[in-house]
C-alpha cells in the first residue's frame, strides 16, 4: 500500500491516526490487539492487500454442514461459528444440504479426505430420530472432533449443542394465554425431529398447567419448514378454531400470517401468530414477527469452543449444553377473543 492517501483512507475508515495505521502495517508494537484488529478489518473492507507478514496462518480447516440456507438463521448461525473459528486461526469449509444434492455423508468423507481438524454438523442426521447414529459413532473411533448442534442423541459420544426447545414451546403458549387466547395452536416440522418432540412436550406441559386443557392432539399439525409448510400446518389449525399459533420457525411463522390473511383474518386483530428464531430481517416483516429467539451467538461460541478443546486433545464429552431462548414480543400478537 503506497502514500499518504491511502494511510488517510484506512486511518478514517479505523476510526484510528495515520501513526496507528502505520504502526501496525510495520508490526512495530504499542497497538493494542484490538485496535491492530480494527485496522486489518478496515484494510479488507477497502479491498487492500494485508502486507504478507501480517497475513495470519491458517491453524487448519474446519468443517461445517448445514441444511439449505434459505432459512436466514442457518446462515446467521454459520456466520457466527465463522467469526469464532477464524479468531483462532481456523479456516471453515462451508458444506450446504439441498434436497436431491450431495448427502450429508458425502460432505463428511469430502472433509475426511481434504484433512479437517473437525467438524461441526447443523440440524444434521443426528437431530432425526428415524437415521442410524454409526455414520457419528465411526468418526468419534477415528478420533475425529465433532460437535453436534440442534439434535441430541444418547448414542453418539460428542458434544451437543442445542437450544432449550421445551421452554421455547413454553414461553409461546404462556405469552398467547396471558393475551386470553384459549385455543392455541402448534404447527411445526416433522415429527422424527428432535426439536419438534421437544416442542411438542414443552407444549403440551404448558397447556395443561396454564389452560388446563389436557387434550391437544387436534391442536398440533406437522408440515415442512417452510413458508408454504406453515401455510399449509396453520390451515388446519384455522379449521379446528385456533386464535393463537405458535409455529417451529420464523418462515411457517410468515406462511401462517399468509394462511391467516387468505381468510381474510388479520393478524393480530383475530389471529396471533408466534415464530422460532429470530432470524435475521424477521423485525422488518408486516406486522414484524413475535418470535422466541434463538441464542444462536452464543450456540456458536460454545459449538466452536467445544469443537476447539477437541482439536486441542480434551477428550470428547458425551454432554448437552442447553440454551436459554427468549420470548421478542412485537407486533403479529395481540388480545384473544373477548
Amino acid at each position: 500500500m503506497n502514500g499518504h492517501a491511502r494511510l488517510a483512507d484506512v486511518a478514517a475508515q479505523a476510526g484510528v491516526s495515520e501513526a496507528t495505521v502505520s504502526r501496525v502495517l510495520n508490526g512495530r508494537p504499542g497497538v493494542s490487539a484490538t485496535t491492530r484488529q480494527t485496522v486489518m478489518t478496515a484494510l479488507d473492507l477497502m479491498g487492500y492487500e494485508r502486507p504478507a507478514r501480517l497475513r495470519q496462518r491458517s491453524n487448519g480447516l474446519v468443517g461445517l454442514v448445514t441444511p439449505e440456507l434459505d432459512n436466514p438463521i442457518f446462515p446467521a448461525f454459520a456466520q457466527a461459528v465463522e467469526r469464532a473459528l477464524t479468531q483462532h486461526g481456523y479456516t471453515p469449509v462451508l458444506c450446504t444440504r439441498i434436497p436431491g444434492g450431495a448427502p450429508e455423508d458425502e460432505f463428511t468423507e469430502l472433509l475426511v479426505d481434504r484433512g479437517v481438524d473437525g467438524i461441526v454438523f447443523v440440524s444434521g442426521l443426528h437431530a432425526d430420530t428415524t437415521a442410524r447414529v454409526d455414520r457419528y459413532s465411526r468418526l468419534v473411533e477415528r478420533g475425529l472432533p465433532i460437535v453436534l448442534v440442534d439434535g441430541y442423541s444418547p448414542h453418539i459420544c460428542a458434544p451437543f449443542i442445542s437450544p432449550d426447545d421445551r421452554l421455547a414451546a413454553r414461553l409461546a403458549v404462556r405469552h398467547l394465554a396471558d393475551l386470553g387466547h384459549e385455543r392455541i395452536g402448534l404447527a411445526l416440522g416433522p415429527r422424527r425431529f428432535v426439536p419438534v418432540i421437544r416442542k411438542i412436550e414443552g407444549y403440551r406441559q404448558a397447556m395443561a398447567d396454564l389452560l388446563g386443557v389436557t387434550d391437544t392432539d387436534s391442536l398440533v399439525a406437522h408440515s415442512l419448514f417452510s413458508v408454504e409448510g406453515g401455510q399449509a400446518a396453520a390451515a388446519q389449525l384455522l379449521d379446528r378454531g385456533c386464535t393463537g399459533l405458535v409455529c417451529a420457525s420464523d418462515l411457517m411463522a410468515l406462511g401462517a400470517i399468509r394462511a391467516c390473511r387468505e381468510r381474510g383474518l388479520s393478524v393480530p386483530g383475530k389471529v396471533s401468530v408466534v415464530g422460532f428464531d429470530d432470524s435475521p430481517l424477521i423485525a422488518f416483516t408486516d406486522p414484524p414477527l413475535t418470535t422466541v429467539r434463538k441464542p444462536i451467538g452464543a450456540m456458536a461460541s460454545a459449538a466452536a469452543q467445544a469443537l476447539l478443546e477437541e482439536i486441542n486433545g480434551v477428550p470428547a464429552r458425551h454432554v448437552e449444553l442447553m440454551f436459554r431462548p427468549e420470548l421478542v414480543v412485537r407486533g403479529s400478537t395481540g388480545p384473544g377473543p373477548s
